[in-house]
């Protein structure tokens, strides 16, 4: 489970960061999570179809470990890519409205302030 976990975690990140960018500019949650998805989701589908041929590359090897791990993994891929983050991710974002965002005073005390550069 680690590793299909990490490896859905880089477009897992940039998915959600380019949705809180556009409701940090807009202010409107609702739009910043249709914009998210529609800006990020050939980058995310790259992503996930050369994971996905790379992982299949692993069926063809001729040891049945291996190709059991490539099975798993292309499916955990497209399962990640496909239903979580184009579908699930965005309809609980938009249900959830302003509340994605919440973070409770005690714990952003002992965050660092980041800000990129030219802000």
């Amino acid at each position: 489970m680690a590793i299909p976990f990490g490896l859905s975690m880089d477009y897992e990140v940039f998915l959600v960061s380019r949705i809180h960018e556009e409701s940090l500019a807009s202010g409107d949650n609702r739009g910043a999570v249709h914009v998210g998805p529609a800006t990020t989701g050939r980058v995310i589908t790259a992503a996930a179809t050369i994971m996905i041929g790379v992982f299949m590359a692993f069926v063809f090897g001729g040891q049945r470990a291996i190709t059991g791990f490539g099975v798993g993994l292309t499916a955990v891929i497209l399962l990640g890519a496909l239903v979580v983050r184009t579908i699930l991710v965005p309809a609980v974002m938009q249900l959830l409205g302003n509340a994605n965002w919440y973070l409770p005073r005690s714990i952003d005390r002992f965050l660092p302030q980041l800000a990129a550069e030219g802000s």
